[in-house]
């Protein structure tokens, strides 16, 4: 089993993890720029932030087989924060770099008016950059949160093809479905998405479109939350290929779109699917 993790927090895990991650079969990884659990004082703070995502991330995965992505935003939280606003004009810099295969994560934490005017003025930078858009969901009345989202992403003017809508669960998975976006999913203990939840989603669904990652931080999480979701959707009846697809072949065909994703020298090996006939990768266990 091959799995890209398209939404995790590496900088919050141990070495540990990215060793366990390796093992389990993770080869690839998207880290999207978010809130660190207190207050920046200043938007120099982000500058040392961005380039750890883009410079000692990418070197401490890469000591474990993994290959470390980014996306690079000013996150919905912090967009409240005026001491955080200044980082809008920060982020062309970033933008621009080789492992940066999206704008992210942005969208909406409270649905505040600030959160509204980042939200857009990144959803533009994302179009002026040619590159996808990773949008976050709110925790709290989600449904309408998600309304608001698709309704500022068709204002934009992105494709929708180009945008993915994570952090989605049962209540908004039609809704997000029906736009043309991509859906997200994270499952993460207690409080979001479970295995079993996201297989009874998938059966009901399908496959096309979908993402899903472990969105593992410094809270209580585990970034081995994808591979048990692959183990659960086997034993539910999937096959080897629609898992492949779940767990490598979407999040590539996704963040594909920046054309910044190079997945060349992983530890892979050619297979083919005795039941389809297609060609797959292989990697790990």
């Amino acid at each position: 089993m091959r799995i890209f993790d398209p939404h995790i927090h590496m900088t919050s895990r141990t070495t540990d993890d990215y060793e366990r991650m390796a093992a389990a079969g993770v080869r690839a990884v998207v880290e999207p720029a978010f809130w660190l659990g207190q207050p920046r004082t200043s938007a120099a703070s982000f500058t040392d932030y961005f380039d750890s995502l883009i410079g000692w991330e990418p070197f401490r995965a890469g000591q474990f087989g993994v290959r470390h992505f980014a996306t690079i935003a000013l996150n919905p939280k912090e967009a409240n924060d005026p001491r955080c606003r200044p980082v809008l004009d920060l982020l062309p810099r970033y933008l621009d770099k080789d492992a940066v295969v999206a704008v992210g994560e942005i969208g909406y934490d409270s649905m505040t008016p600030e959160e509204d005017e980042a939200f857009a003025a990144q959803l533009a930078l994302a179009v002026a950059y040619d590159l996808p858009a990773l949008v976050h969901t709110p925790h709290r009345d989600k449904a309408r949160g998600c309304e608001r989202t698709l309704a500022v992403v068709a204002e934009s003017g992105i494709d929708a093809g180009r945008v993915v809508v994570d952090h989605l669960n049962e209540v908004t998975v039609k809704l997000v479905r029906d736009s043309g976006c991509w859906l997200g999913f994270s499952i993460y203990p207690d409080t979001k998405m479970t295995p079993q939840r996201m297989v009874d989603l998938l059966r009901e669904y399908g496959t096309e479109r979908m993402l899903v990652n472990s969105a593992a931080d410094w809270g209580r999480s585990d970034p081995l939350l994808t591979r048990a979701t692959g183990e659960a959707m086997l034993a539910a009846g999937f096959g080897d290929d629609d898992v492949d697809k779940v767990l490598w072949r979407n999040p590539v065909e996704f963040y594909g779109q920046s054309g910044r994703l190079d997945l060349s020298d992983l530890d892979v090996a050619a297979a083919v699917d005795p039941q389809t006939g297609n060609s797959i990768l292989r990697g790990g266990s």
